[in-house]
């Protein structure tokens, strides 16, 4: 069943209701429906716009290839840039209503393409011409804003805990073996006095209450989130003092790797620069980390992070990529229909893998040739089924700025440049600025 939020029982049967219609029809489309609107005799010209490189281009040119092997009437003429120039161009076409047919969406700007009415909403095509068959109900969800759907996701990732296995033995530590904050705080403690009986410079891991992440684990533990639908503020001071104190702890004890060592190996980070046994992240960094790390430390392994209440559903798939149509779009049955081709289609998935990221939907996922890294990562989202909840509210416009603030605190209190209750007062403050400007 498909469902998004603030739908009400009676859509949500009636798009179940929808999609029973479409599987008994055989893929016949009902009158009146999106599909039955589209002429596929009638010649159409679609602009596509991606960010990526000439690689990626490439791949999308096979895949419009094959996209005009079923729908030979509708030309496809796309354009890439890299990721800054990208969306500066996308916002020059936003001013003037003149965003490409289709185009490649990050979570960070959905919102605000959603609320300035810039992006197509695909609730009546979703379920008719674009399959969700090979959705879960909760990746669906990610890009509903306002009882909308703004962008179809293609890939996704989770959070996540990398150890470097080679190093751990060297450290001659057990792995962490999971449990709560307080059990991994414990086992801070046990890998640094190993690694400095073994005469290693080496820790556990860097700061976890240094990136908004894991802050947000802890929120969803507890009910709430770092955004609400609503776009206001879901956590209080004291809650983001009692993270960042607790951090302090594990700072004063000399258990996490220093910050003065994380500058000296940027760009890498703790955990790639094999200063840190583990790093809290999205799943998707195991092939950059290993190509840090390079042959000295060639396994890696993949496990849940901490958990700060058992039976919580604090983890949850994140969109990596999505897929949009403009609203202003004079073709809006070819965009869904291509749109369709791009997230569902087995084919599209063997031209990319994973290049675009680990696929949303299980029909384009089964066209992937999987590599070791990729089932490391299918294999670990399978084992953290029971704690996938549901997806959080769509960011805020100047999600990105808070992010980049609440690290950049994390830093200063890393340096012992800033107080925690000064720190709280400032990320609060960047937080007021963004949300009323």
């Amino acid at each position: 069943m498909f469902t998004r939020r603030k739908t009400g029982a009676v859509g949500a049967v009636a798009i179940v209701g929808l999609a029973a219609a479409l599987a008994g029809c055989a893929g016949s489309a009902p009158a009146g429906s999106p599909a039955a609107t589209y002429d596929p005799d009638e010649k159409v010209t679609l602009d596509f716009a991606f960010w990526g490189n000439d690689v990626r281009a490439e791949m999308y040119n096979e895949a419009i290839a094959a996209f005009n092997e079923d729908y030979p009437n509708i030309t496809v003429n796309s354009t890439f840039l890299s990721w800054d120039e990208y969306w500066e161009k996308r916002q020059t076409e936003a001013a003037g209503k003149n965003l490409p047919d289709v185009f490649q969406m990050d979570m960070t700007y959905v919102r605000q393409y959603s609320d300035n009415g810039l992006v197509l909403d695909l609730t009546p095509y979703v379920g008719d011409i674009i399959a969700t068959d090979g959705y879960d109900d909760a990746v669906l969800d990610i890009a509903s804003i306002n009882d909308t759907i703004a962008g179809m996701p293609v890939s996704t990732n989770a959070i996540g805990m990398f150890e470097n296995v080679v190093l751990t033995e060297e450290v001659g530590v057990e792995p962490f073996e999971g449990g709560d904050w307080a059990a991994y705080d414990e086992w801070l403690h046990e890998a640094r006095d190993a690694s400095e009986a073994a005469g290693l410079e080496v820790w556990g891991g860097a700061d976890p209450t240094s990136f908004i992440q894991p802050f947000e684990l802890v929120l969803r533990s507890e009910g709430k989130s770092v955004f609400t639908e609503e776009g206001e503020v879901g956590f209080t001071k004291e809650d983001l003092a009692d993270f960042w104190n607790r951090g302090g702890e594990l700072r004063e004890d000399g258990v996490v790797t220093p910050q003065q060592r994380i500058q000296e190996v940027t760009p890498k980070g703790a955990f790639d620069s094999a200063q840190a046994l583990t790093e809290i992240v999205w799943d998707n960094f195991g092939a950059p980390y290993k190509a840090n790390l390079g042959d000295a430390y060639p396994d890696l392994n993949l496990v849940a992070p901490p958990v700060t209440e058992e039976g919580a559903k604090d983890l949850y798939k994140k969109a990596g990529m999505l897929i949009s149509a403009a609203a202003s779009t004079e073709h809006p049955e070819a965009a869904a229909l291509f749109t369709d081709f791009l997230v569902n289609s087995p084919e599209v998935g063997a031209i990319f893998g994973t290049n675009r990221g680990m696929p949303a939907s299980q029909t384009q996922l089964e066209g992937v040739e999987l590599d070791e890294t990729a089932q490391q990562i299918i294999d670990y989202e399978e084992s953290i089924a029971d704690r996938i909840g549901d997806a959080p509210p769509v960011p805020i416009v100047g999600y990105g700025s808070v992010e980049a603030k609440f690290k950049a605190l994390g830093q200063e209190l890393g340096f012992g440049t800033i107080t925690v209750d000064e720190a709280v007062d400032q990320l609060f403050a960047e937080i007021d600025v963004i949300v009323n400007q």
